[in-house]
């Protein structure tokens, strides 16, 4: 039976909530299965803007201060960091010879771009050039900072939860809808916009099974 090719390993957080009934425990994991879809689609379309948004603002303080953008050859960054450019310009190179700014930009994850606000990069990036990236956020660009990274991490870590096709089915995924949002409103209001006329989360959330529903 599909319970145990699913395996109850796998069932166990869905059973729990479900007290043990079967049938509500795979109606909540085809339930999680389309959230964690729309979870996904939430967070492609939040990356696509923070992670244009933060490579403009690098580009151009790379341009100002160094006299190019490129950036990847500048920042002052960490181990971790170094090594995440180095292979994303590795896969961005890997059907065509020459490197494209873009491709490179796309080739980095969404745990790099989060990384990059972290408390480490205040001085040397944070304030000199990523906090231009957000300008409609917090007057105080030391707590814009703190906003910016408190919100990315929550929604990297639904985004790996969802990616890896771990339970949600726990969370208020409202709640990162609203973070997915925010963060896109402290770059450009319009990308709130359309980020919030366009998500599937919300709608999805709402029809979530409760217990003892037997439709």
């Amino acid at each position: 039976m599909i319970a145990d090719l699913l395996t109850h390993q796998r069932l166990s957080s869905y059973l729990t909530a479900a007290n043990d009934d079967l049938d509500a425990a795979l109606r909540l994991y085809e339930w999680n299965t389309n959230a964690s879809a729309g979870t996904l689609s939430l967070i492609s379309m939040t990356e696509v803007i923070v992670r244009n948004a933060m490579d403009a603002a690098l580009s151009q303080w790379s341009q100002s201060r160094y006299g190019d953008g490129a950036w990847f050859t500048h920042a002052p960054l960490d181990a971790r960091g170094c090594a995440d450019i180095a292979e994303a310009r590795r896969r961005a190179i890997k059907r065509q010879p020459t490197e494209v700014h873009g491709k490179v930009v796309a080739e980095l994850s969404f745990g790099f771009w989060r990384y990059l606000t972290a408390s480490r990069y205040l001085t040397s990036l944070w304030v000199p050039a990523l906090n231009t990236a957000f300008p409609h956020g917090h007057a105080d660009i030391g707590q814009r900072r703190k906003q910016v990274e408190q919100r990315l991490q929550r929604l990297a870590f639904v985004r790996n939860r969802a990616a890896h096709h771990e339970p949600i089915h726990q969370r208020r995924l409202i709640d990162d809808v609203a973070d997915a949002i925010a963060v896109a409103r402290w770059i450009s209001p319009d990308a709130a916009a359309w980020i919030g006329s366009k998500e599937p989360v919300t709608a999805t959330y709402r029809r979530k099974p409760q217990l003892g529903d037997r439709g």
